[in-house]
């Protein structure tokens, strides 16, 4: 349990880069959302929603995913796919206002 408070308040340093960011310059359309997961471990529930809008939304696609593979229900495919446009169009759109916020 200590070292699982440790990883936690270290993630950081296990972070993937951002190639697109790093060799090209600029930011792709999943840019903050491993800070963003950081922040959520450790509580900051209103800055991990500014560094990456649709924390939340993936989050809860993830899970009614997972929990979907067992457990099928009626409406259920439809619901994913409802889930999943609505996560693409919040990272669309955050991306094109972090663009805009730059001009």
């Amino acid at each position: 349990m200590h070292s699982a408070l440790i990883f936690l308040v270290q993630v950081e340093e296990y972070m993937l880069p951002c190639f697109s960011k790093q060799y090209l310059g600029v930011d792709c359309f999943g840019c903050g959302i491993q800070r963003s997961l950081a922040l959520i471990s450790r509580g900051e529930f209103i800055e991990a929603f500014k560094m990456y809008p649709a924390i939340y939304t993936l989050i809860l696609f993830f899970i009614f995913v997972g929990i979907n593979i067992f457990f099928k229900f009626k409406g259920s495919q439809k619901l994913v796919n409802i889930l999943g446009i609505a996560n693409v169009v919040i990272i669309i759109i955050s991306f094109i206002v972090k663009k805009l916020s730059y001009i």
